[in-house]
């Protein structure tokens, strides 16, 4: 009996190893947005993100939101070209539950809001133009972002928790606020809860 458990505790192991050793390189073979680190407040990190293009679409449910954009990174573009997502997702946190390049931005109170992050090689001149109507490309200038970073499932609950935080260590310490919370998620869904990166972020006044 126990030699059959240590084996099984061995297989889980082993599967547990392979979903980890998936997981980094999946991480290493994603690009990411790019930030510079430039001042913390204990577990928060404020960051300077640099101008980025983003596609967005405004539609009734996140997976309708979700599927018009990523037709859009897989052809149905003008040129028909097919776009590789980058990290992380994000969402908006302001009330409602918060959000592949990733990030993903999902959000507003007309329907939901989502957004994905073009990679860098990208402006706004030489991003391919959608071709839905209700997809449109948008550029983001340079920003400081304020963010708390936390693993396991991001329910709304967590990331609400993980919000109220991050927005109470900012007040303080006197960092004025820029924008609305929102999430940024960096994994797959079948991600493992204790290898996810989540992070709750809201833009700051860039006085660092």
């Amino acid at each position: 009996m126990v030699r059959k458990r240590t084996i099984a505790l061995g297989v889980v192991g082993g599967v547990i190893a392979g979903f980890g050793a998936a997981k980094l390189y999946q991480r290493a073979a994603t690009e990411t947005v790019p930030y510079t680190v430039v001042a913390r407040l204990d577990d928060v990190e404020l960051r300077r993100y640099p101008e980025s293009v983003v596609v967005e679409t405004v539609a009734d449910s996140r997976p309708a939101a979700f599927r018009r954009l990523f037709k859009y990174i897989t052809g149905e573009n003008a040129g028909t070209t097919e776009i590789e997502m980058t990290a992380p997702v994000e969402l908006s946190a302001n009330g409602a539950t918060i959000s592949m390049t990733a990030p993903v931005e999902i959000g507003g109170e007309d329907g939901s809001r989502m957004r994905f992050y073009l990679p860098a090689e990208y402006d706004i001149e030489s991003a391919p133009r959608p071709t839905e109507d209700s997809v449109e490309l948008l550029e983001i200038p340079e920003r400081t972002v304020a963010v708390r970073r936390f693993s396991w499932r991001p329910t709304e609950a967590r990331i609400d928790s993980e919000t109220e935080a991050l927005l109470d260590k900012l007040e303080a310490a006197n960092v004025p606020l820029a924008g609305e919370p929102f999430f940024m998620g960096y994994d797959a869904p079948w991600t493992l809860p204790f290898l996810r990166r989540n992070e709750v972020a809201v833009e700051v006044e860039s006085s660092f």
